[in-house]
């Protein structure tokens, strides 16, 4: 072998070592960075050295759609955690103490304690203020549960704002692949950024993807609407400013097809969007339906009645009453934002000039429905009948989704546990969807990630190479000057 030969070897050895060099540089500085997939050089053996001909982009098509499956599954299952969290909180309180089930517990108290002593008129207070409290808890709970709804719409407004805008870059990103892949240079960053909108697209809506010449992608939802072919399709959606017990909130559509929402505590719904709205249209709806009928119950079960028990009368509304009041609301059926309305009667509200011995004595709806003909303040046979009353069954609307046949005081109980078992629910499947997102992450990261201790391992190897080379060149140059020396 000639000394040119022989330099020329170890000048090219040097350069591929450079270039090698560079690469595990670049993999040791994303080390921490999940979205950065380990790139490796290639070398092929030439007649008088090696090359480095290409850069390979560490990859596995499976296991990152198993990645994103499982993000857009967590995602929709947090998102549904924290929605029943956030409704448990502002509905019932810091552990349910301001909830309808605690405060009739309360109210049946003060009754029994009225019962006890019916000609004292500060135990009827005490009554009447602890009904107040309850038909304010269910005021308020019924006023969040809406405001819970609007504010989910705004939440879903901006989510679907992001979901364009990933749109939007995932067109650049997916340009640049596809320049990079013709023009025959490195797509690696290209491919990175692409795929790390990926990731992001799948947390706000599930996806599947599907990659044509060029290394072009289209990208659909999971259902197999379109999101991304060429351009991105639109995401459309248009918030309710404000929401009643009646309304009905509008659909996100993607490119014109309505977005379906999940199901279940451990829900189906793959992504925050589907999440969202199962939250608005199903979870909350359903809380707001309990509290009518809790609403309707409590109506019902202090209303006065024939004393005679002839049906000459028709029973009216008593301790508690409504808009639609004197009359009753329909047995057996929601009334939509009955629990929203509900109040103390004022006629026995004496801080709205009512008279609380009505509450004893009957007679809130006039002479008809007087109980205590007599007058004697020791009469308690009408107080212990509305405590009674809270404790006999009737009917409630199966629409409510939690039973039809109950007392008051036990179907708000069922209200709680309903609540309380969805949180239950989803909070363990949140946990186990959880544990197959760190697994499919770390599955991931094992097959395509930059692994520190290969690194440096390599990095040595090159350190090797790149000595050998230089020894090489060394040497050359020492008998290159010797010939030199010997032809002087």
């Amino acid at each position: 072998m000639s000394l040119t030969t022989a330099l020329g070897i170890a000048q090219r050895s040097i350069l591929s070592t450079s270039r090698q060099t560079s690469i595990v540089s670049q993999n040791i500085s994303n080390v921490q960075n999940p979205d950065y997939s380990r790139r490796s050089a290639v070398l092929v053996s030439t007649a008088p050295g090696a090359r480095t001909v290409e850069i390979q982009r560490a990859t596995n098509v499976a296991l990152f759609k198993n990645n994103l499956a499982a993000l857009s599954s967590h995602a929709g299952q947090s998102t549904l955690l924290s929605g029943i969290e956030n409704l448990t909180l502002h509905v019932n309180g810091v552990e349910n103490g301001r909830s309808a089930s605690t405060l009739i517990g309360k109210l049946q108290q003060a009754l029994q304690s009225f019962g006890t002593t019916p000609s004292n008129e500060n135990l009827g207070e005490n009554v009447v203020e602890q009904a107040r409290q309850l038909a304010k808890a269910l005021n308020e709970g019924s006023a969040a549960i809406q405001q819970t709804r609007a504010q989910l719409d705004k939440d879903i407004k901006t989510s679907v704002a992001s979901l364009n805008d990933l749109l939007g870059r995932f067109e650049q990103a997916n340009k640049a692949v596809m320049h990079a892949t013709q023009a025959g240079n490195d797509a690696s960053d290209a491919l990175d950024q692409r795929d790390a909108l990926l990731k992001q697209i799948s947390e706000i809506v599930p996806i599947s993807t599907i990659t044509r010449g060029n290394n072009d992608m289209v990208v659909t939802t999971a259902s197999g609407v379109t999101l991304f072919e060429a351009v991105p399709r639109k995401v459309t959606f248009e918030p309710i400013p404000s929401y009643s017990a009646t309304t009905s909130g509008n659909a996100i559509y993607v490119d014109g097809v309505p977005l379906v929402a999940g199901s279940g505590a451990n829900t189906d719904a793959a992504g925050s969007l589907a999440a969202m709205l199962q939250m608005r249209d199903s979870v909350a709806p359903s809380m707001q339906a309990q509290l009518d009928e809790i609403a309707r119950g409590l109506i019902s079960s202090f209303a006065e009645t024939d004393p005679t028990g002839a049906g000459s009368v028709p029973p009216l509304t008593g301790l508690f009453t409504w808009p639609g009041g004197p009359a009753l609301p329909a047995d057996g059926t929601v009334s939509p934002g009955l629990a929203g309305a509900i109040q103390v009667n004022p006629l026995i509200d004496s801080t709205a000039g009512g008279d609380v011995t009505l509450l004893r004595d009957g007679g809130i709806n006039g002479s008809g429905y007087v109980y205590n003909t007599s007058g004697g303040a020791s009469f308690a046979d009408l107080i212990y009948k509305y405590s009674e009353a809270l404790d006999a069954p009737m009917t409630f609307d199966a629409a409510a989704g939690i039973g039809t046949e109950a007392s008051v005081t036990d179907y708000a109980g069922s209200s709680i546990s309903w609540l309380e078992l969805a949180r239950q629910q989803a909070s363990e499947a949140a946990e186990s969807k959880s544990s197959l997102l760190v697994r499919t992450s770390q599955a991931l990261s094992n097959e395509t990630g930059v692994n520190m201790d290969e690194e440096m391992a390599r990095l040595l190897e090159l350190e090797h190479a790149y000595q050998a080379s230089a020894r090489l060149i060394q040497a050359v140059d020492e008998m290159l000057s010797t010939l030199l020396e010997a032809v002087r």
